[in-house]
């Protein structure tokens, strides 16, 4: 396979990034709206990652933490969030770079992205030999960590035999995707 110079894979993990920190900064101004929450999976020995000591002990690779009800000071800057949380009663106060970023979901929604940490230099020589799938946004990925399961969907999709015409009478033609499948 082809070598992949402009690294696209990259490219789409920092555009999800971007999707993770805009959601952050509007919770960071506004609040969490309705019932979204969030559970955020990252890499304890990531560059950058400044936890305490005894959550390093006790999660010495990768930690879940959820944003929903008791957290603090929330701020959020082009490549890292902090926040304050609870650790057995205990207030602690997080820095996680984006980079570090594992997973985020939000179960409400059935919401979910999961991030590959790349190290660009050790990455840049060596060769893709397939097209990355890690960062994609996905309800069905979880994260490495239990995840509540999403509500189904109210109103689920036609089955494919339903009689609907495939000609609207506005003009346009809908193409169903079960004329292109092999049987």
């Amino acid at each position: 396979m082809p070598v992949d110079h402009i690294r696209y894979d990259l490219l789409a993990q920092d555009a999800l990034r971007g999707v993770l920190r805009n959601v952050l900064v509007d919770t960071a101004k506004n609040g969490l709206p309705g019932e979204h929450h969030f559970y955020i999976s990252f890499s304890t020995t990531a560059d950058g990652v400044r936890i305490s000591h005894r959550l390093r002990e006790q999660y010495p690779e990768e930690m879940t933490i959820i944003l929903q009800h008791q957290f603090w000071d929330l701020t959020v800057s082009d490549d890292a969030f902090e926040v304050g949380l609870s650790f057995n009663g205990v207030p602690e106060r997080l820095v996680v770079p984006l980079a570090a970023m594992k997973s985020f979901v939000d179960p409400s929604v059935g919401f979910a992205l999961q991030f590959e940490i790349v190290d660009e230099q050790k990455d840049a020589t060596a060769t893709s030999e397939k097209p990355s799938e890690t960062a994609r946004p996905a309800a069905t990925q979880k994260p490495a960590r239990a995840q509540p399961k999403a509500p189904a969907p109210a109103d689920p999709a036609p089955a494919a035999d339903t009689a609907q015409p495939d000609k609207p009478e506005g003009g346009g033609e809908v193409v169903r995707l079960d004329r292109f499948r092999k049987k």
